[in-house]
């Protein structure tokens, strides 16, 4: 246990026990990282960016900050607003004391002893000093994002991409000689809009301009789509993404989908049936693009988002006003990945919980649908979004204990924006150790590191570089 005087961030951080810290030191602590699944922007690894300031590397679009902020009274010019970068930061450092037993707390200080070797607790009266001597050290050449990829053992990293994104920034990447692989992860949520056929039919123009093809028909449009996810696979892409409220669980027919695209087409909004039934057409069609080519896709379910309509109108999505949702899982879920499962286009799924209520469910739900070939094919993925914090992960990894393999689970990502957020993969892993060190001096696991040590090594690394087939 830290002293008053020694620091906050030390070798034994999270870690109770000596079990747990012989664990994590010997076997997590080295593990490179394979963050497959991440909002980092592919320009700013191709620029090899070097970042002015504190505020740019760490607060200029991490909607946890934000949050945060909104609720110790901070104004909105000093969150997203106009205010000088200076000003925000310290508009941050004021709200820091207060997330005591948040996870900001934990990051926050992770974050800056691990870039900046500081230990010193940030508040406002700490907060000159930090942002002096953290940009100093910003100027370094080491600090570049090519830097930080090599500084924390990055050896590949999954961003996420619009269909109707050129990928120049990728292509540029794979030509450099880069520290890691950076590869592109195919995100078609836009393709779902036919309930806003304006914003619909705008981006199934720019889909149209990019696969160089005139969408005609709900039959060109697919064809667009598969000619992206082609040229996404051609780029190194071996991973798809959707962000759902839960699993379509009503699948149109090739007419009927048809149909609803033609009206969308024309200026007329699907209702919630026919939009729903669109949906189930276009998931089946994306699940059979993956299978066909091995890919792993990722299902994000159950966020509840852009809950405050005035800030959404002033500023945008993915500002810090989005929560939990309580939609019906368990139904969605089984008729989704049931079909995929006996049309014989199942690929390799994780799937990410944002309701602790449902832990059980996707815990157990994984389970239904193992092929009896690929170890681990159907996955529960890392506690994600209000849930990747200590107590989150522990509830995602008891359940998925409980009910399935924890030894096959391929571990965590970062689903961040910042380069500043590499240490959560040390965040994970120290509370992966404590809890199987606690197994360890409860007696209700071996006191084995043959057979413990491997487990770990896997899901903290080897499972995830096994499982999504990209070349490191």
């Amino acid at each position: 246990m830290a002293s008053a005087s020694s620091p906050f961030i030390h070798d034994h951080f999270l870690l109770r026990t000596e079990s747990a810290r012989r664990l994590y030191h010997q076997f997590a602590a080295s593990q490179p990282i394979l963050d497959y699944h991440n909002h980092l922007p592919p320009a700013d690894i191709a620029t090899n960016r070097q970042f002015a300031n504190l505020y740019e590397i760490w607060l200029e679009g991490d909607h946890y900050k934000w949050r945060a902020m909104r609720c110790n009274g901070t104004p909105e010019s000093l969150c997203t607003g106009g205010a000088e970068p200076y000003e925000k930061f310290l508009a941050f450092a004021r709200t820091v004391p207060h997330t005591l037993r948040n996870p900001l707390y934990h990051w926050t200080h992770l974050e800056l002893k691990r870039y900046f070797g500081i230990d010193t607790l940030l508040n406002e009266s700490t907060a000159p000093a930090v942002w002096e001597q953290a940009n100093a050290m910003l100027q370094q050449p080491e600090f570049s994002t090519r830097g930080i990829l090599e500084k924390f053992q990055v050896k590949a990293l999954c961003t996420t991409d619009d269909p109707t994104d050129d990928l120049a920034h990728h292509l540029a990447i794979a030509d450099s000689d880069g520290p890691a692989k950076v590869y592109p992860t195919f995100r078609p949520d836009k393709a779902l809009n036919v309930d806003q056929p304006q914003l619909f039919n705008a981006w199934t123009d720019r889909l149209s301009a990019v696969a160089n093809c005139h969408i005609a028909s709900f039959a060109d449009f697919k064809d667009a789509l598969k000619s992206r996810h082609d040229f996404f696979h051609s780029v190194g892409g071996r991973l798809s993404d959707h962000g759902l409220d839960r699993c379509p669980a009503k699948f149109a027919t090739g007419s009927e989908a048809s149909d609803i695209f033609e009206r969308a087409r024309a200026g007329h909004a699907a209702n919630a049936e026919e939009r729903e039934a669109f949906v189930g057409h276009l998931m089946l069609f994306f699940g059979q693009l993956d299978a066909e080519k091995g890919w792993t896709k990722q299902l994000h379910v159950g966020a509840m988002r852009n809950n405050n309509r005035r800030l959404f109108e002033q500023i945008g999505a993915d500002i810090g006003c989005d929560s939990i949702g309580d939609y019906p899982q368990a139904q969605a879920m089984s008729a989704y990945l049931g079909r995929l499962d006996l049309d014989g286009s199942l690929p390799k799924t994780i799937i990410y919980n944002n309701n602790p209520n449902d832990n059980f469910i996707f815990a157990t739900m994984i389970g239904n649908f193992q092929d009896g070939e690929i170890p681990g094919k159907v996955q529960f993925g890392s506690g994600w979004w209000f849930l990747d914090q200590k107590e989150g992960m522990e509830w995602q990894m008891n359940a998925l204990s409980n009910c399935g393999l924890l030894s096959r689970f391929v571990g965590m990502l970062t689903d961040s924006r910042s380069f500043m957020s590499f240490p959560r993969h040390e965040y994970f892993r120290r509370t992966l150790c404590n809890l199987i060190g606690q197994d360890v001096e409860d007696g209700a696991v071996p006191d084995d590191d043959g057979l413990l040590g491997p487990m770990i090594e896997n899901i903290c690394f080897g499972n995830a570089r096994d499982f999504l087939g990209l070349e490191l």
